[in-house]
């Protein structure tokens, strides 16, 4: 008799269950996956979705069909609250569901400790509709008016995020100010010359770096930075450090020292044999995984394995994350910083391998409703 398996959040790390659920609902599995919305859009290609050089249905997964086509059922909610004992999810509409096995990929979001999520001028990275609601506001903008945006987060995010800004607002038209709040400095963690790469193109282009204050408060218009900095905006763009959901350590699972489900080498919750996980939401307990997309990508085929194995018996799997991966960093002006180990690269043709590497990752998983028409560069 089959079991029923559910996928709560469609994001990268579940992408190849996503593409073989047929082989599970033929075998008599009843197959449900929860997502807060019918689409899961590529954090990859958001920056370029953000400055207009992606369309949004070149950036996006149509998971409603794709469950749908092969015999699934999507349920748009989100999952708020895990009952293990009783394998029982709670649904933010009060809906309950049932699972003999179920596996996590709900990604990460960015702290609200301190901007209101009622602040229409004030949008986290994630999730990454908020850019096209961005986007949207910046289309609308009046040319004549100067735009003050913020990007609060000296990181890669923030990074990437103020150059697609740039490119958006040069496209447009608009005069626009724009400041990044570092925090600890420019990408703390990237090596001294990918800084240096990094900061010439920002400045070059007239992005004002604040590196001697982090962002401590966003309200209206205003943010107030440590040492008693304070910067106007009109946007806010929030790129600082993000974390799982809080779901899990309120549940009773154990989780890491960043609230995220603590799984083993296989990807499967410590505590509980018939939870598992992948992607951002999730700490390795063999080592801390840096939240970068490689890893997700690579849990694909671990994490469809282990599960059909768990609903059928069979060997697990285990992950083993890559000791060293090449980071690629969009600039936003059709150049982009590659870094691989000590080896790096920048400029255009760093760029064309970043494009060509998530363009072909996007067309091995775009199977329902959305489509690269060509390969032509929009806009």
């Amino acid at each position: 008799m089959g079991k029923h398996l559910v996928l709560a959040g469609g994001g990268h790390a579940h992408l190849t269950v996503l593409a073989r659920l047929g082989e599970l609902t033929s075998r008599g599995h009843r197959v449900t996956l929860v997502s807060p919305g019918p689409y899961h859009y590529y954090s990859g290609m958001a920056p370029g979705m953000l400055s207009g050089f992606y369309a949004p249905r070149q950036v996006r997964f149509h998971l409603r069909k794709m469950v749908e086509d092969r015999g699934a059922d999507f349920v748009e909610d989100r999952v708020v609250g895990i009952d293990a004992p009783g394998r029982r999810l709670l649904l933010a509409s009060g809906n309950g569901l049932d699972y003999d096995i179920v596996s996590f990929n709900t990604g990460s979001g960015v702290p609200q400790s301190f901007f209101s999520s009622e602040d229409p001028s004030a949008f986290p990275v994630k999730p990454i509709e908020n850019l096209l609601v961005l986007r949207q506001n910046l289309l609308r903008w009046p040319k004549d008016v100067p735009v003050n945006l913020l990007v609060a987060g000296g990181g890669p995010a923030g990074a990437e995020m103020a150059g697609a800004l740039c490119r958006l607002t040069e496209t447009l038209g608009v005069r626009a100010t724009l400041t990044l709040a570092c925090g600890k400095g420019l990408m703390p963690e990237a090596g001294s010359r990918i800084r240096e790469l990094v900061r010439r193109s920002l400045e070059r282009r007239g992005v004002v770096l604040l590196e001697q204050g982090r962002v401590e408060a966003l309200e209206k218009g205003l943010a107030r930075l440590s040492g008693d900095i304070h910067c106007q905006y009109d946007y806010a763009l929030v790129a600082v450090g993000v974390k799982p959901h809080p779901m899990f350590r309120a549940s009773g699972i154990p989780v890491g020292e960043d609230g995220g489900l603590l799984v083993n080498d296989f990807l499967q919750s410590v505590a509980y044999p018939e939870i598992f996980g992948g992607g951002d939401c999730i700490h390795f307990s063999r080592i801390p995984l840096a939240r970068v997309g490689v890893h997700a990508v690579r849990q694909n085929t671990i994490l469809f394995h282990n599960l059909r194995a768990s609903l059928e018996g069979g060997d697990l799997r285990a992950f083993r994350p890559q000791k060293r991966f090449m980071l690629i960093f969009n600039l936003g002006d059709g150049t982009a910083v590659l870094q691989r180990g000590r080896w790096s690269l920048n400029g255009r043709l760093a760029f064309w391998v970043k494009d060509w590497i998530d363009r072909r990752f996007m067309r091995a998983f775009q199977l329902s409703g959305e489509r690269q028409e060509s390969n032509n560069h929009p806009g």
